[in-house]
């Protein structure tokens, strides 16, 4: 049995993980547990990357046997994270690659070698919000938040783009803020999920390569953490 403690931006990502990205890799022996950011109270919302940091560090001591990953939205990141500012005109993967990867070193700098924070630890930041993996297939989205009268819409804006992770981060144009302009009555942690297992993992699998990458990183963990 591997376990693995998702450090999660808030309550969307928290549902998430847990109806519908955890049961599929349940057959694999692989156990996800979200924690949401930040000290009871006051969870969720602000993902500077002293909370964030705080949250991983916590974790990968407290449970040397269990990884640790997150599951932060790029779009509207906190203050402070490693890597940042980026390059101006870089393409949309490599901006959040740098910024995990310079997560990744920090991490593993702050905590003792002993421990395997570079194993253990797997960074990931959505590109650009958890709305994006919604619109990996428009008619399911739509059907899933009971608005299929939206699912023309909702494939026009995907048809924008070369993949749902592209959906622009703008302040007006993120991929929430599209659905809210559609959809004023839209609420992240019940519709989100709804629309999540209306679409299906498989489906996001296909059309959103990052976060691809990231759901096959967990899926090849070992249930043995090396020493």
């Amino acid at each position: 049995m591997t376990r693995v403690k998702v450090v999660a931006e808030g309550p969307t990502e928290e549902s998430f993980i847990y109806d519908v990205l955890a049961p599929v890799l349940w057959p694999r022996q692989i156990f996800l547990y979200p924690i949401v950011v930040g000290s009871p109270g006051h969870k969720g919302g602000n993902t500077n990357y002293v909370r964030v940091k705080k949250d991983i560090v916590v974790q990968l001591k407290q449970d040397p046997t269990a990884y640790c990953t997150m599951m932060l939205d790029f779009y509207g990141l906190g203050s402070g994270f490693p890597g940042t500012p980026l390059p101006p005109n870089l393409p949309n993967i490599e901006k959040v690659r740098r910024i995990e990867q310079a997560v990744a070193e920090d991490i593993a700098a702050t905590i003792d070698a002993g421990l395997r924070p570079d194993i253990r630890f797997v960074p990931y930041l959505q590109i650009h919000e958890y709305e994006g993996l919604l619109f990996s297939d428009p008619v399911a989205f739509a059907s899933g938040i009971s608005r299929p009268g939206l699912a023309q819409q909702f494939e026009s804006i995907r048809r924008e783009f070369p993949t749902p992770e592209d959906i622009n981060d703008d302040v007006n144009t993120a991929p929430s803020k599209r659905v809210l302009a559609l959809h004023p009555s839209y609420k992240k942690p019940l519709d989100g999920t709804r629309a999540a297992k209306a679409v299906g993992i498989d489906t996001m699998r296909q059309e959103c390569p990052h976060f691809r990458q990231w759901v096959e990183r967990l899926a090849a963990l070992p249930s043995n953490i090396e020493h």
